[in-house]
């Protein structure tokens, strides 16, 4: 038998459909890290993103239980789309509420191992950059920060990230230009110099 690693997703769920358990456990690794780095980067709350990504694969596994996804080659999409919906239902079920979230920052989304190669000081103002870009990213609409974090961090492309968000390509496009206008605007006011090394 093929070795289950080098199987594309849709093979794999094929797989799994048929009852190999091992099949899902292959896609449950290909994508664990950056679907949870997704919703952490949503929520900004642990123990939500922790039970969002639980809750994303339930509906996953159950999905592919009853035959329900079909195969386009876009599974990553698909399981990031879900997990979109699921936030998206637990931010309208908080307002309802009436309920505060909890703001706290536990990760660093800007530890990037391309930069591994530069001396000491090219990191030192390549990490300074980040954390500027980091709080000029804070303070975009949600909407923005978004297709920004999707885009540079989660490296999709502008067709995933409509589908994965439930808008035209052109809205994707427009979040993205108002994003970094806006970026550039807050930098200029706030004397920010984004350099990267």
């Amino acid at each position: 038998m093929e070795n289950l690693n080098l199987m594309t997703d849709d093979m794999l769920v094929g797989l799994y459909s048929d009852g190999d358990g091992k099949a899902f456990e292959i896609l449950l690794n290909r994508y664990k890290d950056k679907l949870y780095s997704y919703i952490m980067f949503v929520v900004r709350n642990r123990d939500l993103a922790d039970d969002i990504f639980q809750e994303t694969f339930v509906k996953v596994i159950v999905t592919l239980q009853r035959g329900g996804y079909t195969c386009n080659g876009k599974f990553g999409a698909w399981i990031t789309r879900i997990a979109h919906n699921l936030i998206i239902d637990g931010f309208r079920q908080e307002r309802n509420e009436n309920t505060v979230r909890n703001d706290e920052r536990e990760y660093d989304l800007f530890n990037d191992a391309r930069l591994s190669d530069s001396n000491i000081e090219d990191n030192m103002i390549n990490e300074q950059t980040l954390r500027d870009v980091r709080r000029l990213m804070d303070m975009l609409p949600d909407n923005q920060r978004e297709v920004v974090f999707m885009r540079y961090y989660q490296d999709l492309s502008f067709k995933e990230i409509a589908d994965i968000t439930g808008v035209s390509i052109n809205t994707a496009l427009g979040r993205m230009r108002y994003a970094l206008i806006n970026m550039r605007k807050m930098a200029a006011e706030k004397n920010i110099i984004l350099n990267m090394a």
